[in-house]
């Protein structure tokens, strides 16, 4: 969710707007201002959480202490986990990048350089943070013509720059095409500024997958029974109950019938 505080100027607006071009329709934009401060008061966020059924925002902002300030969160159980402030040094709309754009919903590859993502905590999370907020859903198969976007991320010099490409595939005279990039936008050169990050531990307990969100598979559910026959030859019986089967999807029923049989 992509949320716009009281005193957001045009700048902040407009880097929403193009946050959420490239997260359509995977977001939600709140147009109407809000008037909270984050990191004095977390309530607000934690209704808009529920409200919209997000787990992760972006915080438009502009005063004169923190001038064209972004903030960059994601919450745990409908509270905030972590949240990073982000200060706006310089930004290209996709509008001032006259290149074609990517469809909506492209899944984009995120690229990150810069040593500071892997050395510095802050920065660890706040790789982690892009990820999650720009990675999109889980698909099972990828198709070479689908690898259309990239977002690629450098830390250097306590700044981080954020560069939008679209792939082209050209001819290269043999069956791997040749790539270029080509810049389509938004383009920003964020600094960091201040950061809530959740403890070690609440942090290791909110990556734990409930058991209820596993996918049982066929083998997990066989249980083995080891027997010795007469000619001492060692067999393997598996054997499966009634309600395990229930958990199968309908084209797996078919393979436990023939293993039963």
């Amino acid at each position: 969710m992509l949320i716009k505080g009281g005193n957001a100027n045009l700048t902040v607006t407009e880097v929403l707007k193009d946050i959420y071009a490239v997260k359509k329709p995977f977001a939600v934009l709140y147009k109407k201002k809000n008037i909270t401060r984050p990191f004095e008061d977390q309530t607000s966020l934690e209704f808009f959480s529920k409200k919209s059924d997000c787990s992760l925002f972006l915080f438009g902002s502009h005063n004169k202490k923190r001038p064209n300030n972004l903030i960059i969160g994601r919450m745990f159980d409908y509270h905030v986990l972590d949240m990073i402030e982000l200060g706006i040094e310089k930004f290209v709309s996709l509008k001032d990048v006259k290149n074609s754009k990517c469809p909506e919903g492209t899944k984009p590859m995120l690229i990150f350089a810069g040593d500071m993502f892997d050395v510095n905590e802050e920065y660890r999370r706040l790789k982690s943070l892009l990820i999650d907020f720009f990675r999109g859903p889980s698909v099972p198969n990828i198709r070479l013509a689908g690898l259309e976007c990239v977002l690629h991320f450098t830390a250097v010099d306590g700044k981080i720059y954020m560069r939008s490409y679209k792939v082209l595939l050209k001819k290269s005279g043999c069956k791997i095409p040749r790539i270029e990039l080509e810049e389509m936008g938004p383009s920003l050169d964020l600094v960091m500024r201040r950061t809530h990050l959740a403890s070690d531990d609440l942090y290791k307990l909110s990556l734990k997958q409930p058991k209820a969100l596993k996918v049982c598979t066929l083998e997990s559910m066989l249980l083995p029974d080891l027997s010795v026959n007469q000619s001492k030859s060692l067999s393997i019986n598996y054997c499966i109950s009634d309600q395990s089967l229930l958990l199968f999807r309908p084209n797996e029923i078919s393979g436990a019938t023939a293993l039963l049989g």
